[in-house]
């Protein structure tokens, strides 16, 4: 998957569409992440031993990796993900590599 978590992105599409948040989950098998401040829904809750007031809370719902994009480092646009091979003190590395830029995102 080309975004991890810790990665600044951009939103594509959606009602979140613009916004720039960094990423607090991966979910792998759903190909979805929940990003900072983005798609934020907002949930019932009943009153419980760790909520005791209950009430109307506002969280992050998951949104589909295929509408983000990930934030060049160098540029600070939206850019896609490459792979690249390095070779660091010998060894071989698998890098990610901003499209725009060539910059290394690892």
């Amino acid at each position: 998957m080309k975004i991890r978590t810790g990665d600044l992105v951009k939103v594509l599409s959606g009602n979140s569409k613009g916004a720039q948040g960094k990423v607090l989950e991966v979910l792998r098998a759903e190909n979805r992440a929940i990003v900072e401040g983005v798609n934020i829904v907002k949930k019932h809750a009943k009153p419980s031993a760790a909520n005791p007031n209950g009430g109307i809370l506002e969280k992050e719902a998951p949104i589909h990796i295929s509408n983000l994009a990930l934030i060049d480092p160098k540029g600070g646009k939206p850019t896609r993900v490459g792979r690249k091979v390095v070779e660091v003190n010998g060894k071989k590395k698998i890098v990610r590599v901003a499209k725009k830029s060539g910059e290394v995102i690892d």
